[in-house]
């Protein structure tokens, strides 16, 4: 281990060390009988602390959608995040969401790492979520170093970002990520507005995933998205599968979910995104309604149920 990692490593483990963290780097806004809103990074916005994944409407009547996200309006919820592998949920949020797309904060993502392809999606979802512009706009699920340099090359999807920004079509620039090292080398390579990333238990005591990328994160004051807050592990083989959403084993309990969105919404991190099953999301707006920061006694009791458990994500990755 070079002395950069050695030093990075150390790094990763005071912040492990001092959970549960501090929430005054982050400004909150507590409302009565709705969900609190946070900052979003250095962007001037404020978003819910759960936010709308697309999965809850895949394969959703027209009815269903709208209820669902009229239910997630009726909460509190400004936050709502979708993207062309979610199934039809394009097809199916547009026309529920167009009556409060002016009053909401809109993320979409894509998988293309080229110019064309990057581009070729960014104007298929505007059109299906009836919309002239994104408020955020993200590659999506960048967990490869050949990812990270087909997105940075001569007509690469970060030439789409750019001007799509310049365009008017997308406000904000992020990025989600499934592995520390490819979060590492696109804060690198460019000063995004946000990350979307999994601050989960598990992973973050387990895995020695996650204490990096938040700290880097912070120090660039970029806003600070969640994903798997309610994810237990990877199913065990040969395991029923009751949220077929989920592709990993969720936290279905209620006891427990609070305690995977309490862990990852006591970091300062601005928002969590639950799992796609709507039945789990509709339990994750009611929990979210009631957080508090977790206790150290607490913060202790998680740290040691996430040592009997197997982590979604692990670092190292990248060999």
């Amino acid at each position: 281990m070079d002395r950069r990692e050695f030093l990075k490593a150390g790094s990763a483990a005071s912040l492990l060390a001092c959970f549960p963290a501090s929430l005054s780097a982050i400004q909150r806004e507590t409302r009565e009988g709705s969900l609190e809103r946070r900052a979003l990074g250095r962007t001037g916005e404020k978003l819910s602390i759960v936010g709308f994944g697309g999965m809850v409407v895949n394969q959703a009547t027209a009815a269903q959608a709208s209820s669902r996200v009229a239910q997630a309006i009726d909460a509190g919820v400004n936050y709502f995040d979708v993207a062309p592998t979610y199934g039809n949920a394009e097809d199916m949020l547009g026309p529920a969401l167009e009556p409060y797309r002016k009053n909401v904060f809109l993320a979409c993502k894509t998988t293309e790492r080229s110019k064309e392809g990057s581009r070729k999606e960014l104007e298929s979802s505007l059109r299906k979520l009836r919309t002239d512009h994104f408020d955020l706009y993200q590659l999506h699920a960048v967990s490869t170093r050949e990812d990270v340099e087909q997105i940075f090359a001569p007509d690469g999807a970060m030439e789409t970002f750019l001007a799509a920004r310049q365009e008017g079509k997308t406000r904000f620039l992020g990025f989600s990520a499934h592995s520390v090292e490819a979060a590492l080398a696109l804060m690198d390579r460019y000063d995004f507005d946000t990350i979307l990333f999994p601050i989960n238990f598990a992973t973050w005591h387990a895995g020695s995933f996650g204490p990096q990328v938040l700290e880097k994160a912070q120090s660039k004051k970029m806003g600070i998205l969640a994903l798997k807050a309610m994810a237990r592990g990877p199913y065990a083989k040969d395991a029923p599968r009751r949220y077929p959403k989920c592709w990993y084993e969720p936290l279905s309990v209620p006891e427990e979910a609070a305690m995977g969105l309490r862990f990852t919404l006591s970091h300062p991190v601005t928002a969590a995104i639950p799992p796609g099953d709507e039945t789990l999301y509709a339990m994750a707006l009611g929990l979210a309604g009631r957080f508090t920061p977790l206790t150290e006694a607490q913060a202790q009791a998680i740290k040691e149920k996430a040592a009997r458990q197997e982590p979604l994500f692990k670092y190292p990755q990248w060999a």
